[in-house]
């Protein structure tokens, strides 16, 4: 970051800027005429809030993604469908046991096991080659897709909430002042907040585990040259077999946070892989702090576009992509 910085001082400054002004109009008490030109500050914060646990989400999906794809240099183009299996797999347990957090269990090990296969059948079968990687697990998905259709239908589903998570809770945020001099506090639903502190640690967990711990040492010198490595003796391919199958039960994990604050259907495998390629082309590839980066600018993106511009909300995502490849190709926290 301090080298992008020592070479784009001019974004550098308008990125410092925009952070600075949305903190503004965060944490002040808004005056009327720009309550008056920009709509009410309670609206513009929950754009903001969606837009952050939507970004938790995002990350949930795209760690693992970039932990395949961006650290292993596996293109896994069913990534999507994963994510939407977990979330079938998280509904029919939390359906059928009435347990919220046995479904996130049930998920990440049956979506890590469908990784392991993966990884196993076709991925260590086409090391190295990228386009037939690519050809082969567009197939997948699209098989995957039709018999996830097959099974389940074309109807829409929602995991339901556990009731010590089902309402709202007051945030130390001013949404408004009464006439007679009394503040208004935001409310916000307190599962969107605990999933997003979930994701946080999540995030950290994986960015200390690959930084500061053996096994994470062994991934990245497996990546950079797994000849040698495993000529000191290490299974280098029993590591990328777990590494995968962690990748494919995040996005397991991911598929029941989605069901739970918004919905399941045909359709949220591709767009949450499309979701996940643009977080790591943002982001970095094989960055988890680039991940999390990607993510909360997209999923802020895609909500206070959805607000203020409709429109155009998808275009938005697409020209953040745009103008980060432009100035920085390799992502905004690429791995060096």
């Amino acid at each position: 970051m301090s080298r992008f910085i020592e070479r784009h001082p001019a974004w550098a400054l308008i990125t410092i800027i925009a952070i600075a002004v949305l903190l503004w109009l965060i944490f002040s008490v808004w005056p009327p005429g720009l309550e008056e030109a920009i709509g009410r500050k309670r609206v513009f914060l929950n754009a903001v809030f969606n837009g952050i646990t939507l970004g938790g989400l995002y990350f949930l999906v795209a760690s693992g993604f970039t932990l395949i794809f961006g650290l292993m240099r596996n293109v896994n183009l069913a990534h999507g469908s994963l994510y939407l299996f977990g979330g079938y797999v998280g509904y029919a347990v939390s359906t059928s046991t009435g347990s919220w957090t046995l479904s996130f269990i049930v998920a990440f090990i049956l979506t890590a096991l469908v990784g392991v296969l993966l990884q196993v059948i076709v991925f260590r079968r086409m090391e190295g080659q990228d386009l037939r990687q690519t050809m082969v697990t567009i197939g997948l998905s699209i098989v995957f897709a039709d018999l996830m259709l097959w099974a389940c239908g074309g109807d829409f589903y929602q995991i339901q909430t556990p009731s010590w998570l089902i309402g709202p809770v007051d945030l130390p945020l001013i949404t408004a002042v009464k006439s007679s001099g009394e503040p208004v506090y935001l409310r916000y639903p307190m599962v969107r907040l605990v999933i997003f502190a979930a994701s946080v640690v999540i995030g950290v967990a994986m960015w200390l585990a690959l930084n500061r711990t053996r096994i994470g040492m062994i991934i990245r010198a497996g990546v950079d040259d797994r000849d040698i490595l495993a000529a000191t003796g290490v299974r280098i391919q029993l590591v990328f077999v777990l590494v995968f199958a962690f990748g494919a039960g995040l996005a397991g994990i991911a598929g029941v946070v989605g069901g739970t604050f918004q919905s399941l259907s045909p359709g949220e495998d591709i767009r949450f892989l499309l979701a996940s390629l643009v977080v790591v082309i943002v982001g970095g590839m094989g960055s988890i702090p680039g991940a999390a980066l990607g993510a909360l600018i997209i999923g802020l993106a895609e909500q206070l576009g959805s607000v203020y511009i409709p429109t155009y909300a998808i275009v938005v995502t697409f020209l953040i992509m745009v103008l980060v490849l432009a100035i920085r190709p390799q992502g905004l926290l690429a791995r060096r």
